[in-house]
C-alpha cells in the first residue's frame, strides 16, 4: 500500500478569487443594461469566464524511509492506476520475507505432536483398559491421561505457531510492498523529482514525483448571486475552451458552494469536464454557458 499524499482540489483556489475581483471591477465599471422588451427577441445566454483544472495534483511519497533504486516513469508519461512508479532498495525486507516463509512452511514440529497425540492415547486407551481388569494401578492410568492430554496442548501450540508463522509472512509481504511505489489514480507524470541513488526520508521537503488527474476535470467558475438557486448540482453546461484547443464541450455542474463572497457579490461553482484521451489540457482558460 502507498500512502500517497494528495491535494484534492476540493477547497477554495486562487483561481476562484481572481475570478471574483475580476467580476466586482466589470460590475463597477459596466453600465446597467436596460431591460429587454417582453414582446422581443430572447437575451441570450450570459457566458462566463472559467478556468479548467487537474481534477487532482497527487505528491508521490514513500511512507518509509530507503534509497530509491529506480524511477520507471518520465515526464510527461501517462499511467494507469497501479502502474509500478518507482522502487527502493529492499535488500533486507527480501530476506526477511524468504525467511518468514522457510518458516511458515515448516511442518516437523506439528507432525512431531501430531504423532505424540496419537501414541499417547492409545498408551491412556490401554491403560484404561488394564485399570478395568486390576493390571495397572489408578495412578497409572491418571498418568497416562495427563500424558495425553499434555500431547494435545503440545498439538495446540504447535498449530497456533504454524498460524503465527503464516502472519509473519503476510507481514513482511506487507513491508516489502512498501518499497514499491504505485499510482493512485490513472494521470499524467508533470515532474519527477528525485533520482535513483537519493534518499528518502519522511521529513525530506519534496516528493519523488507529482502526478496530476486530467480525467476527468475540475472547470472552475464564479457566478454573481443572481444566479443562486437557478445553478444547480447536475445540470448542464457548455464549455468552450480559448484557442488553439477551442471546441464545446458538455460539462455537469458538480459543487455550488453554499456560502458567498460578500465583497464581489459572488459564489463558487465547480464543473465536471470528462476528458477522455486526455484531449484537453490543464490549465486553459474557458467560457461557461448554462
Amino acid at each position: 500500500m502507498n500512502p500517497i499524499h494528495s491535494a484534492p482540489s476540493l477547497q477554495p483556489r486562487p483561481t476562484l478569487r481572481i475570478f471574483r475581483i475580476a467580476f466586482a471591477a466589470c460590475a463597477v465599471l459596466l453600465p446597467a443594461t436596460p431591460a429587454a422588451a417582453a414582446d422581443g427577441p430572447a437575451a441570450p445566454r450570459p457566458a462566463y469566464d472559467c478556468m479548467i483544472e487537474a481534477r487532482q495534483s497527487i505528491a508521490v511519497r514513500s511512507p518509509v524511509e530507503g534509497v530509491i533504486e529506480s524511477i520507471l516513469v518520465r515526464r510527461g508519461e501517462g499511467v494507469k492506476k497501479g502502474t509500478l512508479l518507482a522502487t527502493l532498495s529492499s535488500g533486507p525486507e527480501r530476506a526477511a520475507l524468504e525467511l518468514a516463509r522457510s518458516r511458515a512452511g515448516m511442518v516437523g514440529e506439528l507432525k512431531s505432536a501430531e504423532a505424540r497425540v496419537e501414541l499417547t492415547r492409545k498408551k491412556w486407551e490401554r491403560a484404561a483398559e488394564l485399570q478395568k481388569k486390576n493390571f495397572v494401578s489408578a495412578n497409572a492410568r491418571d498418568e497416562a491421561e495427563a500424558e495425553y492430554r499434555l500431547a494435545t496442548e503440545q498439538l495446540r501450540a504447535a498449530s497456533e505457531n504454524r498460524q503465527l508463522a503464516e502472519l509473519d509472512v503476510a507481514r513482511a509481504r506487507e513491508v516489502l510492498a512498501q518499497r514499491s511505489l504505485r499510482s493512485p489514480v490513472d494521470g499524467v507524470v508533470v515532474d519527477v523529482m528525485l533520482r535513483p541513488g537519493e534518499l528518502m526520508s519522511s521529513n525530506q521537503k519534496d516528493p519523488i514525483m507529482k502526478l496530476v488527474e486530467i480525467d476527468p476535470l475540475n472547470v472552475e467558475l464564479v457566478l454573481p448571486v443572481s444566479q443562486y438557486g437557478r445553478v444547480k448540482v447536475g445540470q448542464l453546461a457548455e464549455v468552450r475552451p480559448e484557442e488553439p484547443v477551442g471546441g464545446r464541450h458538455r460539462a455537469r455542474v458538480e459543487v455550488v458552494d453554499p456560502t458567498m463572497d460578500a465583497a464581489s457579490g459572488t459564489f463558487g461553482v465547480r464543473l465536471r469536464l470528462a476528458n477522455p484521451g486526455n484531449r484537453i489540457p490543464a490549465g486553459v482558460k474557458c467560457r461557461a454557458q448554462f
